[in-house]
């Protein structure tokens, strides 16, 4: 609107002496008007749309004709108006492919189309109708904003038949900024006017743009990522083959978890399309509540968990087995071991579902990291006794978020690690980690790593482990820090 009315205001005082200088005006009151519009991925794709249509348009459709030539007929002027609306959607699609790939990670492959199809119907059918019946009496407009709803709905239903074509969508990961620019000069040379030598060549710049594919750990080593999910647990270990995702995080609302919102945006951004395994700890929401979200996103080829059988996550799931001790394999160099809960647990009805929460030892490179889940006193005094010479890591995943049902000093002591996680949520409503708990982590001269106060955590294993922090990498004022 902002954009729009900066337009009519230079055509009004008749100031349009240049078309981009409008636009830097548009963008100058904009920015003026919401600072923070520049976060947003609309503010780019709008400025940028506008920006790429100019540049490819202005000066070049206009067609003067000689003055003793006929003035064109209706079929001449039609195909001069779909010859301009083609050539706008063809530089508005190539136009903004880096943009897109730059923000979401993804760009749209069926787009042409889908224009092709919705533009013609809402600028000439739809917004008519509805201008239309918001003037009429009431008895008139019913009809006519009826037939405007019903070719929305007829036109979602194509758009989302569309969207579910099987290659609809290019995904690769987010590219870094020197890619991003090389790939945009590219797309400035395809567009440029006639005349501009091999303008095709653009196209080679976006090589390396969508044929990108996900880093991977060299084999033998891995990578942690402990999201920055709130009050929860979702934890991604890649090696360099393989990926499995320990826990799903939070349920924030009806349609709001960690899963949408965090695991799968951050999936997308990486450009990984499946997981091997997901481990879902136990039934408590914010360990579950993303995982028919991510089921749902991606490709996961199993999933093993300690839910009942008539879970949804276990109904959801390609192939789900119930964890427990004993079970291992390895990955790539990476040994995965279940050292809890025991098998005949399950029998047992009256445990809560914490003392079932899956705990899983990795070692990679003489390295290793124990993920205690929600264990509490009894699963670690059991641990102990049965398991204590597997107990020792150098990375602890904190159990229960560090409350004081947890982290008991002789489970420490066993476990012996050089750093601890804490997966929590900022001012959390349990007050997560305990003050008494968190004090005892620092007497042992365990550093303490928490994702309240660093963001998402990224541990690289290997002959050393590597820790580096989304807050401190991705560095932004409000951070305080």
């Amino acid at each position: 609107m902002y954009m729009l009315m900066v337009v009519a205001a230079a055509l009004w005082l008749n100031r349009i002496a240049s078309v981009t200088q409008v636009l830097c005006c548009a963008l100058g009151v904009v920015v003026l008007i919401d600072p923070w519009a520049v976060l947003w991925p609309g503010f780019w794709l709008s400025f940028g749309a506008v920006a790429t249509i100019l540049y490819a348009t202005v000066g070049r459709t206009a067609q003067r004709p000689a003055h003793d030539a006929p003035p064109p007929s209706r079929r001449e002027r039609l195909w001069l108006a779909l010859s301009i609306g083609a050539h706008t959607q063809y530089a508005v699609t190539f136009g903004l492919v880096p943009l897109t790939m730059l923000l979401f990670a993804q760009v749209s492959v069926i787009s042409p189309l889908a224009n092709a199809v919705a533009i013609p119907l809402i600028s000439l059918v739809v917004t008519p109708l509805a201008l239309t019946g918001s003037m009429l009496p009431a008895a008139l407009a019913a009809p006519v904003l009826g037939l405007a709803h019903l070719l929305v709905e007829w036109l979602a239903v194509c758009l989302q038949w569309f969207s579910g074509l099987r290659y609809a969508v290019w995904s690769a990961p987010t590219p870094p900024a020197w890619l991003f620019c090389w790939a945009m000069l590219g797309t400035i040379w395809l567009l440029a006017p006639r005349g501009w030598p091999v303008r095709w060549l653009g196209l080679a710049t976006w090589i390396p743009l969508l044929a990108a594919a996900p880093v991977h750990p060299a084999p033998g080593r891995m990578t942690v990522t402990a999201f920055d999910v709130g009050q929860g647990t979702a934890l991604l270990i890649e090696t360099s083959r393989h990926r499995l995702l320990y826990d799903t995080g939070p349920l924030y609302a009806a349609t709001s978890n960690a899963g949408n919102r965090v695991i799968l945006p951050y999936l997308k951004a990486r450009g990984i399309a499946a997981l091997d395994g997901v481990i879902v700890t136990h039934s408590d929401a914010d360990h579950s509540g993303g995982a028919l979200s991510v089921l749902d996103g991606v490709r996961v080829d199993w999933v093993l968990s300690s839910l009942p059988p008539q879970h949804p996550v276990a109904r959801a799931a390609r192939r789900h087995l119930h964890c427990a001790a004993g079970q291992h394999w390895d990955w790539d160099g990476v040994h995965f071991e279940l050292l809890h809960p025991l098998a005949n647990s399950y029998a047992d009805d009256a445990l809560k579902p914490n003392a079932r929460g899956c705990t899983l030892k990795i070692t990679a490179g003489g390295k290793s990291m124990l993920l205690a889940a929600d264990i509490e006193a009894p699963q670690e005094a059991a641990l102990l006794q049965r398991a204590r010479a597997s107990l020792q890591a150098d990375v602890l995943l904190v159990p229960h978020h560090g409350s004081g049902t947890s982290s008991t000093p002789a489970f420490l002591s066993a476990v012996h690690p050089q750093a601890a996680v804490f997966q929590v949520g900022y001012r959390n409503r349990y007050h997560h980690p305990r003050q008494d708990v968190y004090e005892r982590y620092g007497q042992l001269h365990i550093e303490r790593l928490r994702t309240d106060q660093t963001g998402a955590l990224t541990l690289e294993f290997g002959d050393t482990i590597v820790v580096s922090a989304w807050r401190q990498a991705h560095a932004r004022y409000w951070y305080g820090r």
